[in-house]
């Protein structure tokens, strides 16, 4: 293993912290590069989570896994890593898993869920899903955004990465264009854009009246008031998919891309595209990774969170057909 503030560097930049060569330090520690951007094809190592071997699991389903490295930010934590995922159908609830290693195991934490459907005062809903955990460098908080009902994205935060204080909602349709009808899937990361007075960039799914999904994102001075663009980043048309969605920052060689999956049916497969470092490109470059037809994937991977551990790159994403899928991960 590196020492941990290097791990700490690569990771809280929401990059891959991948390719042809990774400088940490002294160290070069060389890879694979096949994929586009410079990324490495990822391969599936194992799956982490299933639904029916879960103590909380009221719909026999769980999506949009997020991992942080958590040994050198937080007191006293269950593991070096974090993860947290959650059911999407009624009444959901945001949990917590945590291990020592990226490629598992992970334990079930014992109070799942940790964010319910019901937060009185602040709301009652049929479900709250889509955990992202954004580590505050500047609040050394880590805040976590999810949705509930999908017109609405939230903001808690947390000084234990367990017990989380609610903030306020982020982000709801009326801030989207009329005939938005769903906001949600939100995940936030660290990024300067000066020329918007911003330091935090959101990427999130969007979805109206045609019922196609598209991918939409907005900038923040503070990652709590947030600024949309009225059009997408990208397009469903744009890479010949019915939807896209499950949107991840990701960062290399001085350029910024965002990686999304398709629909099933139009492929199941996560896609890159380049955006540069002031969203100004537009740039769709394909298969960052091609979903497999054998289980646990059958077709479709999604929504994934990626990091690195010891200076390997590891990606863990949604793995099978949407709501009868699990939690798995990928190694680069």
């Amino acid at each position: 293993m590196h020492e941990p503030h290097l791990d700490r560097r690569l990771f809280l930049k929401g990059t891959a912290a991948t390719g042809a060569a990774l400088t940490l330090g002294a160290t070069t520690v060389s890879t694979a590069s096949a994929a586009p951007g410079g990324f490495p094809d990822y391969t599936y190592v194992r799956t982490l989570l299933t639904p029916s071997r879960l103590a909380y699991n009221p719909t026999g389903e769980i999506i949009f896994p997020t991992v942080r490295g958590v040994y050198d930010k937080l007191r006293s934590p269950l593991g070096r890593y974090y993860l947290y995922y959650a059911p999407h159908d009624a009444p959901g609830g945001i949990c917590l898993a945590h291990g020592d290693s990226l490629e598992g195991p992970f334990t079930e934490y014992p109070g799942n869920p940790i964010v319910t459907n019901k937060w009185s005062p602040h709301y009652s809903v049929s479900h709250v899903s889509s955990p992202h955990v954004m580590w505050n460098a500047d609040a050394k908080e880590l805040w976590l955004y999810f949705h509930g009902e999908n017109t609405t994205t939230r903001l808690a935060r947390s000084t234990d990465g367990i017990h989380f204080t609610y903030d306020k909602v982020v982000l709801t349709t009326s801030m989207l264009p009329a005939g938005t009808t769903e906001t949600s899937y939100a995940r936030v990361f660290r990024h300067d854009l000066p020329s918007r007075g911003a330091r935090y960039v959101m990427v999130f799914m969007i979805n109206n009246r045609t019922d196609h999904r598209d991918i939409g994102w907005g900038w923040s001075a503070d990652g709590r008031t947030w600024t949309f663009d009225q059009q997408p980043l990208v397009r469903h048309g744009d890479v010949g998919a019915v939807n896209v969605g499950g949107p991840h920052l990701l960062h290399r060689n001085n350029s910024t891309y965002v990686v999304y999956n398709k629909d099933k049916e139009s492929g199941g497969d996560l896609m890159i595209t380049e955006v540069g470092n002031d969203f100004s490109r537009r740039e769709h470059l394909g298969v960052l990774y091609n979903s497999r037809s054998a289980a646990p994937e059958n077709g479709r991977a999604a929504s994934p969170s990626f990091g690195t551990d010891g200076g390997v790159p590891y990606m863990i994403y949604e793995a099978g057909e949407r709501l009868a899928g699990s939690i798995a991960v990928a190694r680069g």
